[in-house]
């Protein structure tokens, strides 16, 4: 079969289009033929070598979405979605016309989306789940605030602070056209006023949670947002892996803070996120991610290339694709 492969680390364009074996099924797996798989930042990542649990050979790719064809006959025919965080980095995954997938991991795609669409949904809305519903615990009423409101993750944080009866406050770093603006219940960008101009937002009591998608550069900023016991999710370390803060600010205000890592659920707790999310995009509550490009598997690099430069939009690999 075709695949994208990792043979040795370093830059996109030394990824791999490869013939290699085709994945056989076994009693605790099924093959799953990949309809669409996504390219995610962890995915560059992996390429350039930071990811230090990945073992050479290996076939990258979190996120799927494709049909059963191998397995056992409860699941075969069966349109399913995934991801999770051995996929592409302790065994093979997702960026292949093929792949082994645990029966465990395997959860059923909802109808109302396309495989593309299907595709775009794992990491960003399983790391939004993660930070907002179960560690922030998020409620109705509550003000939050999404700084990178605009990216893929950014995107499913709204949803589901809306979802939750919340306030949202989108932050990004140029303005927002009306459409995009439409979402939030207003809108911030992250300079260095940005505190400041959240309290005049919030009747000077700040955010109850900031959902943090940028990091880094953004950490003490996101850290002064937050109203009297406010907690900040962070996900990322863009710009900067170290931070400083005032830990007499910190402790005064009784603030709380969490870190949120999508590679810590294997596939089967990301399928158990991805079932509770179904019903949620079958009745409308959630809506498709928006996906700006699909590529054939021999245009992946072009694809991982735009990925690295942070262009917008997702990057969808669909290997059964024409050039």
């Amino acid at each position: 079969m075709k695949a994208m492969q990792i043979t040795r680390f370093g830059a996109p364009e030394l990824l791999a289009l490869s013939d290699i074996e085709k994945p056989r099924a076994d009693r605790d797996s099924a093959i799953v033929e990949v309809r669409a798989a996504a390219i995610n930042p962890s995915d560059v990542k992996n390429v350039a070598g930071l990811m230090s649990q990945t073992t050479l050979p290996r076939v990258p790719g979190r996120d799927f979405a494709g049909i059963v064809v191998e397995g056992p006959s409860e699941w075969l025919g069966k349109e399913v979605w995934g991801s999770g965080g051995q996929f592409g980095f302790t065994i093979d995954g997702a960026h292949a016309e093929f792949m082994r997938v645990p029966l465990e991991a395997l959860s059923q795609k909802p109808a109302c989306l396309s495989f593309v669409q299907a595709a775009s949904v794992g990491v960003a809305y399983t790391v939004a789940w993660q930070g907002l519903i179960e560690y922030a615990r998020t409620g109705h009423g509550e003000t939050v605030a999404v700084i990178g409101a605009a990216g893929s993750v950014g995107q499913a944080v709204t949803q589901l602070a809306r979802w939750r009866g919340s306030r949202v406050i989108g932050v990004t770093r140029e303005p927002l056209s009306a459409s995009e603006a439409a979402l939030f219940d207003g809108t911030l960008l992250s300079d260095a006023d940005l505190p400041e101009r959240l309290r005049q937002l919030t009747e000077g009591r700040g955010a109850d949670v900031v959902y943090d998608a940028v990091g880094g550069v953004m950490f003490e900023a996101a850290l002064r947002c937050l109203a009297h016991r406010g907690r900040l999710v962070e996900i990322s370390a863009t710009g900067a892996s170290r931070v400083s803060f005032d830990v007499r600010d910190f402790y005064h205000n009784e603030s709380q803070l969490f870190g949120a890592d999508s590679l810590k659920l294997d596939g089967a707790q990301t399928a158990r996120l991805l079932d509770e999310l179904a019903p949620l995009f079958d009745d409308g509550t959630l809506q498709a991610p928006q996906v700006q490009n699909t590529v054939p598997l021999i245009h992946a690099v072009d694809a991982y290339q735009r990925v690295a430069r942070g262009e917008g939009g997702r990057q969808v690999i669909v290997p059964g694709a024409i050039e």
